[in-house]
């Protein structure tokens, strides 16, 4: 017994000092706005505030645009996600994107809440906010569940639909990202609140992309430093404490309104299955695959992409 006690003593000292070793070599202190937006809040990126918080996001294109284009980005993003649509809408579109509580610049909820309803009440705050009456309203991932959501809860306020390699069906997938695999492991996901290892960050956005050698190293900075704004982490673990599974998919054939359906032939994060059972469940909706594209195709090829959401939005 003596021998056993003493074997298990040593491993545990040994786990600590692999544990010690981690945190040092992965420490990634909380940082400010004020220090973060002077790279990733230029103009024409303004706070407003909504909902408690000073939320990050862009309004772009004419004023005079009766139904505005509302992209929300999906897990772990920011409103950057959607620069290279916005680029080239705003000529003839009005386009609007944000930062979601918990991501980017907009920081954590005030109320600690996330997820199904809480989401959709943000969405609406900000479009009261912005006066918009009625909108396209478009997500990617997380983004593309929560548009769901809210043209189910408030139709009267979405005209159509862009849906992109979405949430929203539960569904398996392969294995997941080491950052992805922590955070659903709640002995340890504590970790993650103060420590960033750089390569997860990069492991997790080379599981998104369809080719990862094409993703830009400015791509790899900004998930890593936007992290680190302060709360983000903590917010989180709580959207990841805080997810209902399942509570979507029964309601997804009640849609009605036009949609659009991108996805990627490579996104391993939400299976091609995903896509094709969207665009049977939603009468009359138009399905798009990019054979070679990942998780993120607004984002992994944007000139490409776009050309589908001109089709259906009748930009020329």
């Amino acid at each position: 017994m003596r021998i056993i006690l003493l074997t298990f003593a040593g491993a545990l000292v040994v786990l600590m000092f692999l544990l010690g070793g981690f945190i040092a070599a992965t420490w990634a202190p909380e940082r400010s706005v004020v220090e973060l937006q002077g790279r990733w809040a230029p103009p024409p990126s303004v706070f407003l505030d909504i909902a408690g918080m000073k939320v990050h996001l862009r309004d772009e294109g004419p004023r005079d645009d009766p139904s505005p284009i509302v992209l929300l980005h999906g897990m772990g993003s920011s409103l950057h996600a959607w620069e290279g649509w916005a680029a080239a809408l705003k000529s003839k579109r009005r386009v609007i994107s944000f930062d979601l509580p918990g991501f980017g610049l907009t920081g954590p909820s005030p109320d600690g809440r996330y997820g199904g309803d809480n989401d959709v009440r943000f969405v609406i705050a900000v479009l009261d906010k912005l006066g918009i009456e009625r909108c396209v309203l478009g997500g990617n991932s997380l983004g593309g569940g929560v548009s769901l959501r809210t043209a189910l809860t408030h139709p009267t306020r979405v005209e159509k639909l862009i849906i992109v390699d979405s949430g929203g069906y539960p569904v398996r997938s392969g294995p997941l990202p080491i950052g992805l695999r922590l955070l659903e492991t709640p002995a340890i996901n504590w970790l993650l609140q103060n420590t960033l290892p750089r390569f997860m960050v990069e492991d997790g956005l080379r599981f998104a992309w369809g080719d990862p050698s094409r993703i830009p190293p400015e791509l790899v900075d900004r998930s890593f430093e936007l992290t680190q704004r302060a709360g983000n982490r903590r917010a989180m673990l709580e959207r990841f404490r805080q997810r209902q599974r399942g509570t979507l998919a029964q309601r997804i054939p009640e849609l009605k309104v036009p949609t659009l359906i991108i996805w990627g032939g490579r996104d391993r994060m939400v299976p091609l299955e995903a896509a094709h059972r969207l665009h049977k469940d939603i009468t009359g909706s138009t399905l798009v695959i990019f054979d070679d594209l990942g998780h993120a195709p607004e984002e992994e090829d944007p000139a490409r992409t776009i050309e589908a959401v001109k089709r259906f939005l009748e930009v020329e």
